[in-house]
C-alpha cells in the first residue's frame, strides 16, 4: 500500500471518530427525539463508512459483509423508529 493511501485512510478514519464524537453528543444532548433518532441513523452511517474503509485498509472481504450488515439493520432501525416516533407503536 502506498504512503498517499495509507495516510487518506488514517486521515478519513480520524475525521470519522471525531463525527462520530460531535454525533454522539447531538444523541445524548438533542432536545427532540427527533433529533435523537437522526443522531442514530448518522451514527449507522458513519459505521458503515468506517467498516468500509478499513475493508479497504486490510483488504478483507469481511469488513464490506459487516458494513452491508450494518446498512441493512440500521434501515430497518430508522423504518421502526420513524414509525414509532409517528404513532406511537411499531407493530399494529
Amino acid at each position: 500500500m502506498s504512503a498517499l493511501l495509507s495516510n487518506a485512510i488514517l486521515l478519513s478514519l480520524f475525521i470519522f471518530v471525531l463525527a462520530m464524537v460531535l454525533t454522539s453528543i447531538r444523541l445524548f444532548k438533542g432536545p427532540s427525539a427527533q433529533d435523537r433518532v437522526l443522531a442514530l441513523d448518522y451514527l449507522y452511517i458513519i459505521a458503515m463508512l468506517m467498516m468500509l474503509v478499513l475493508g479497504i485498509r486490510y483488504a478483507s472481504d469481511m469488513y464490506f459483509e459487516a458494513a452491508l450488515l450494518i446498512a441493512l439493520f440500521g434501515f430497518v432501525a430508522s423504518f421502526a423508529l420513524a414509525k414509532f416516533l409517528l404513532r406511537g407503536e411499531v407493530i399494529e
